[in-house]
């Protein structure tokens, strides 16, 4: 059962690479960037006839969120007509496709876990293009898993957690947004999730949400990342309207995880104790 992971050089795909060779899963691949670039039909349909998939897992996404606001055509066309290139080439050569998708489809404006099936109303443009890749994954293929996931974070690549413990080190202060509420998602375990649900065989195609459990404002995300690592900043609470973005986001963002985890016995561990993990691996590779 051949796995190819497009946007293989990204957070995830960096998980993925990890989580599968923790598992010794050597039927998986990751194709770079110049053999498997998702705005190219022709290339894809070349990569997909020779690697004959049974899965794809896209991690492949435009996720600048404050510069899709000013960069429109480039976020639609990764987010939406690169998701649909990718449908229409698992369709063509039957294969199974794993999609990630956002808490952002959401406005996130009412303190309720938001289910898979409550009404997506994006409210900035990558929300929006993501919501278009939807759509364009389920118009285009049947066989999909569409894993909406939030506040992603990891020892790879640029995230929040990376973010807070670079400035507290070059700063003595710091404010961080306060009123904005949601669950903090270590990618190694959404990583975990993914290659869980492929070799359970299931046939349960649909939308599904995960993130770790619990909820958390940004605030005490932060200070939890400085309190673990033993990181001494002076840390403010700040308000979304005292820090003025491009991108609106949503203020309560908290999914509903039910689905995922009665379909597929799904363990999802804490916030914090992931988070934990993650900061004791970071802190091994710069010893």
């Amino acid at each position: 059962m051949k796995i190819v992971v497009l946007g293989a050089s990204g957070q995830l795909g960096s998980c993925l690479k990890r989580v599968a060779h923790e598992r010794n899963i050597t039927s998986i691949s990751f194709p770079p960037e110049d053999v498997s670039d998702i705005l190219n039909p022709q290339l894809l349909d070349t990569l997909f006839s020779l690697e004959k998939p049974s899965f794809i897992i896209n991690c492949a996404a435009y996720t600048a969120v404050d510069k899709a606001e000013d960069d429109i055509e480039t976020c639609r066309k990764v987010n939406r007509d690169g998701a649909r290139y990718i449908a229409e080439a698992c369709k063509k050569y039957n294969a199974a496709l794993i999609h990630i998708s956002t808490d952002f489809v959401f406005k996130g404006n009412i303190p309720s876990l938001l289910s898979e099936s409550d009404l997506a109303e994006p409210e900035n443009i990558y929300g929006i293009t993501k919501l278009e890749g939807e759509y364009a994954v389920i118009g285009s293929v049947d066989e999909h898993f569409i894993l909406r996931t939030s506040w992603l974070y990891s020892e790879y690549g640029n995230n929040f957690v990376k973010t807070m413990l670079r400035l507290g080190k070059e700063r003595g202060e710091l404010g961080v947004i306060i009123d904005q509420v949601g669950s903090p998602t270590y990618a190694i375990d959404l990583a975990g999730t993914i290659l869980d649900i492929i070799e359970s065989d299931s046939k349960s195609y649909g939308v599904y949400h995960y993130s770790n459990e619990g909820v958390t404002s940004w605030f005490d995300f932060a200070k939890a990342i400085f309190d673990i690592s033993q990181t001494q900043v002076e840390l403010n609470p700040v308000k979304t309207s005292e820090y003025i973005t491009k991108a609106v986001r949503p203020a309560y963002s908290v999914m509903d995880k039910t689905k995922i985890k009665t379909t597929f016995s799904t363990q999802i561990p804490y916030w914090r104790d992931s988070l934990t993990t993650c900061l004791a691996r970071l802190a091994q590779t710069q010893a």
